[in-house]
């Protein structure tokens, strides 16, 4: 791994760890017991998580931020370079060309973060992890879970909602705009509101198995089973919604 790429893995760590902090962080000050944020609400959830990609995409910023292993497969099937590094005078320095090796770097680096992200929202919530409440409701802090269990259906759900975002960002390219990382939190919110009702939408293996990893091995009370029947859905979905996306930006955009 070169110095760039060395950048890079550590810029996707921490970027995803954040994403994962505060994301995390949202849905337990909303669904656990005793905290300021209880009952807050689905909305709350999805501006939450738009926040939580705002922080992380400003993180990660030395890797192009892409902070979601279906986006980097995306970039990948698109032919589009992963990041471009550019010096003061604004000219493009240096890129990280979109090779398969890469990708496996970008993909390793988000599943580390939000691990590790995720640990860390069980530290800030320990407390209220720690008192009595559903299996179901703190498996939920760190992990999506559908509404009506159909694995196929599911499946699309992702499949489309992680296509949308990943389609958007590639098309963002070629559409002039100063708006920085805040269309994509704008864009994660539009997508929780509108399609995330089925599955919780997880547009982000990254964002599911990391932190589904997180609440097998982390010593909680009464946390129950880790539903590794279902933990595919939010990694498969993605991927080949991003693949998708990918594809058809080759088409469309480029």
């Amino acid at each position: 791994m070169n110095t760039l790429m060395q950048q890079a893995f550590w810029s996707e760590i921490l970027g995803t760890a954040m994403l994962l902090l505060l994301g995390a962080g949202v849905v337990a000050n909303v669904i656990l017991p005793r905290t300021k944020g209880n009952a807050g609400g689905w909305l709350l959830i999805n501006f939450g998580w738009g926040l939580a990609v705002f922080a992380g995409v400003f993180v990660a910023f030395k890797s192009g931020a892409h902070i979601n292993p279906a986006v980097t497969v995306g970039f990948l099937a698109a032919d589009q370079p992963f990041a471009q590094i550019t010096g003061p005078d604004g000219m493009v320095t240096a890129t990280i060309e979109p090779t398969i090796g890469n990708a496996m770097w970008y993909i390793l680096a988000q599943l580390i973060g939000a691990f590790i992200g995720a640990v860390l929202a069980w530290f800030a919530y320990k407390k209220h992890f720690d008192e009595e409440a559903e299996p179901g409701i703190k498996l939920a802090v760190f992990s999506t879970g559908p509404e009506l269990r159909s694995y196929a259906w599911n499946f699309i759900t992702e499949l489309i909602a992680t296509f949308v975002l990943v389609f958007v960002i590639l098309c963002s390219g070629r559409t002039p705009h100063q708006l920085g990382p805040l269309w994509v939190a704008m864009l994660v919110v539009g997508i929780g509101a509108s399609l995330g009702g089925p599955t919780g939408y997880a547009i982000n293996p990254a964002r599911d198995l990391g932190p589904r990893i997180a609440h097998a091995v982390l010593p909680i009370p009464g946390k129950g089973s880790s539903d590794w029947a279902y933990s595919w859905v939010p990694v498969l979905g993605p991927l080949v919604g991003g693949l998708l996306a990918g594809l058809a930006a080759t088409v469309y955009v480029y």
